[in-house]
This record gives C-alpha cells, structure tokens and sequence, in this order.
C-alpha cells in the first residue's frame, strides 16, 4: 500500500501522498498481480503474508481480505499462517483494527517511533505520545500476544538517559514482540537537511552504541529474546514473516517498488530471482493491468550473490547462519569448508566476534553490534 497521508521527515520509502486513492482500482490490481506471481511461482503453500507500506493501514478491511482470498485462492494458506498489517496510530479506530482481524489479519505491527511528543514533531508523525498509547491498548485487546511496536533511536539530540526513560515507557506499554530502528539520515529527506545545514546535531556513534547496549540491556533482562539485529522478542513471539527474509526462504512482493526473491517454475524457470516491481502507482497499475504484474526488473542471482544475501541476512539473527540452510543453497562446499580454514572468519572467531560450531556459523553479541564492519572481510572469503 504506497500511499500515506503525509510524509514523514526522515522517510525515504516508496511512499506518495495523493489528494485521492482509487481504491477499487489498486485493490483490483494488488488483487491479479498477487494471482499472477503466485501462479509464475508455482508455490503450493504461503506461510505468512505481510501488509507493508506506505501506511496499509489507511485501506480499507476490504482490500486486505480481497488480497488474502486471492493468495488463498492461488496457493495453500494454513488456518494459521502469520497475517501482519503494519498501522498508523492515527489511524487505529477500534472499529477499523475489527474490520481488519475479521478480514484476517492476526498480527499487527504499530509504528510508535517516539514516546516523546517533541520527538514525534521533530520526526513529523501525525500522532502523539497519548495516541500511540491508546492505539497499542486497542490492538493489544484485539490482537493479544500479536502486536508489535517500533521505536526510532539516536534522533538529534536525543540523549542515553531520555532513551532510558523511553524503553522504560515502552515496557509497560508492549506486548511481546518490539523493534527498534536507528535512525538514517537518508540524503533526499527533511532531517537530513537539517542536519546538514547545521540546524540540528548529528548524534555521535559512541551515543548510539551506548543506547543499543542500553536496549538490549533494559530487554533481556525483561524477558525478550533479542533474535535479530533490530528485533526482540519473548514468549516466542518471533515474526516469523521477517525470519523467512533473514533465512533466505522465497517470498512474492506484491504492489508499487514491492521487492520478491523466487524460481518463477511456471515459465520454466530453474534459478531465484530477484524482482523489484514498478515504484510509481499509476504506472504499477497501467502495467498489471496490460499484463497481469507490474515487474519492472528481474535478475537471475547466481550461486555467490545467493549465498551472499544468505550470509549477510542470516548473520542479523541470534541463530545465524545453519549448516542445513547453507546446504541448501551450496551442497558441493560447506560451511566449514567455506569459513572453518584459516582466513578472515577464523581471524574474527579469534578476537570473539564469531562463532562456527556444530550449530552453523553466527556472531556473538558483541559481533551482533558491529555486523556491517565484519561482512566485508566474510563476503571476501567467500567470493575467494
């Protein structure tokens, strides 16, 4: 869903603000570009279906069961299968949170970003700290044990002991699974070009590793299980939609600069492809209408790109990387054969950031903090 109602002013996603939606007209699409791609898959059953923007909350529940019935009607979904809207506080009626449960939604996940009412303007969300309160209170009553909340930290001036208080403030607001994002300054965006005018100060990078430890702190010890880089959880609460990106499983992305990574077996198809569809939305629509999907770019990955994307996504979790998994994809050279030689990954087990043993190979926490700085030296094994 790419539109929303305003922009936010640290956003650099495929989002449009539009004085009017033709909402019949983008369900109609979302509706036959979901039959089409899954029919090109030749995927028999969908584990989990994820409704990302944009702000997917502002469509009607009937858009979201229209989609889930195609999905059903082309491929096998499980009773049970993960179905995850991601909302806006502003736009969490009570009524409207039903519309979606009943259209099949079981899973919700609230953009929050602040508890603080001055961050919240500095980040240019339309909510305040009190209705993003009441909004997870709803989704908690509809959707107990499956509503999930982002949290933005190393905002401009954001201090460690404000961030403190606002982990605090979130405990006793969450359910059981929470995510928390460090701001980008992306070039293109309103906080970025404050900063760099000089209107605000860029946080410095001691800051935000001492409010990450300070988060993964304040969590474990409230019982969450910090599963991947960004994400926490407790009572197994796992979104298993986004486990299936950082396990290198297949997935179809439907909609306007949607992303997907599957064999299209139906042409014939042999090899994973990586598919982004066409970012604008009236162009998206004119494609899917004339040809059933609006695929603007399609790459066949070859052997190393697929075990790159593996690596680097797998390594994000507290699992890593399995050698069942990595078997999967390279039958003919192992894991241990691959990272168990002497090398850069045996140089990086050494100093403690690694571990490679009879589980696969994963980071340690501390390796887990600094993930980005380690990739390059492993991705350079790898392609050695």
């Amino acid at each position: 869903w790419p539109y929303c109602r305003k922009r936010c002013s640290y956003c650099n996603f495929n989002t449009y603000v539009v004085p009017a939606v033709d909402e019949a007209a983008l369900r109609s699409c979302l509706v036959r570009e979901a039959e089409t791609l899954l029919r090109l898959s030749q995927v028999h059953s969908v584990t989990s279906v994820f409704f990302g923007g944009g702000t997917p909350s502002l469509a009607s529940p009937g858009t979201v069961a229209a989609v889930l019935e195609a999905v059903a009607g082309a491929a096998h979904l499980p009773a049970g299968a993960e179905v995850t809207l991601e909302a806006n506080p502003s736009s969490t009626s009570t009524s409207r949170l039903a519309g979606f449960r009943a259209a099949g939604v079981n899973r919700l996940s609230i953009g929050v970003q602040s508890l603080d009412d001055a961050e919240l303007r500095l980040l240019g969300r339309e909510h305040t700290a009190a209705e993003a309160r009441k909004a997870v209170e709803k989704a908690r009553g509809l959707f107990p044990g499956r509503t999930s909340i982002d949290l933005l930290f190393g905002l401009p001036r954001q201090s460690r002991d404000a961030w403190a208080q606002q982990l605090e403030a979130a405990l006793r607001l969450c359910d059981d699974h929470i995510s928390l994002y460090q701001l980008t300054l992306e070039r293109g965006t309103a906080l970025a070009a404050q900063v760099r005018a000089g209107a605000l100060p860029a946080p410095c990078q001691d800051l935000l590793a001492d409010m990450y430890q300070t988060a993964r702190t304040v969590l474990v010890a409230a019982g969450f299980r910090h599963y991947e880089v960004s994400n926490f959880a407790r009572k197994g609460a796992l979104s298993t939609h986004n486990l299936s990106y950082w396990r290198a499983d297949q997935y179809i992305g439907v909609g306007p600069g949607a992303h997907g990574r599957f064999v299209p077996r139906g042409e014939g198809g042999r090899s994973r492809e990586a598919r982004v569809q066409t970012l604008e939305p009236v162009a998206w629509m004119r494609e899917v209408q004339s040809q059933g999907h609006g695929t603007r770019s399609r790459v066949v990955l070859s052997l190393l790109e697929q075990l790159e994307e593996l690596l680097t996504l797998g390594l994000r979790t507290d699992e890593g990387v399995t050698h069942e998994r990595w078997g999967h994809f390279s039958p003919q050279l192992s894991l241990q054969a691959t990272f168990g030689e002497p090398g850069e990954a045996q140089a990086l087990q050494q100093e403690g950031w690694l571990v490679l043993d009879s589980g696969g190979l994963r980071c340690t926490w501390a390796g887990l903090a600094v993930l980005d700085s380690l990739l390059p030296d492993l991705l350079w094994q790898l392609q050695r």
